[in-house]
């Protein structure tokens, strides 16, 4: 798999990956590099944890540290802010499932119907 394909679609799917588990539970970067190479990404630290600081930043991260076998450790959680994206997101990705997935375009806007019986 290119890096070019990588950045241009995966990067997103990562993104809501992160969000998604960060609503359920705190995280932290290698523990979510391995949950990531489960599902086929290979992500490393270099793009993971810049990835965490930008969804923090954004406002949908909270991070705290703890010091976990004498080394510090950070952990993410998803704000209200981060949940109410990533619920939005949901329903984006429903829709175009639908129509990549299963071949299933939406159905025409009112306003195409429209256009359709004038002419």
């Amino acid at each position: 798999m290119s890096e070019l394909l990588t950045r241009m679609f995966f990067g997103g799917f990562v993104r809501l990956h992160i969000l998604y588990h960060a609503t359920k539970e705190d995280i932290f970067g290698v523990e979510m590099m391995e949950e990531l190479a489960r599902h086929g990404y290979e992500v490393g630290p270099g793009t993971l944890y810049p990835m965490l600081q930008k969804l923090e930043e954004a406002g949908y991260l909270t991070s705290h540290a703890e010091v976990v076998g004498g080394k510090t450790r950070k952990y993410y959680r998803a704000t209200r802010e981060g949940a109410a994206a990533l619920e939005a997101t949901r329903a984006k990705l429903r829709e175009l499932v639908k129509e990549v997935l299963e071949d299933r375009p939406p159905r025409p806007s009112i306003e195409s119907n429209r256009r359709k019986g004038s002419s």
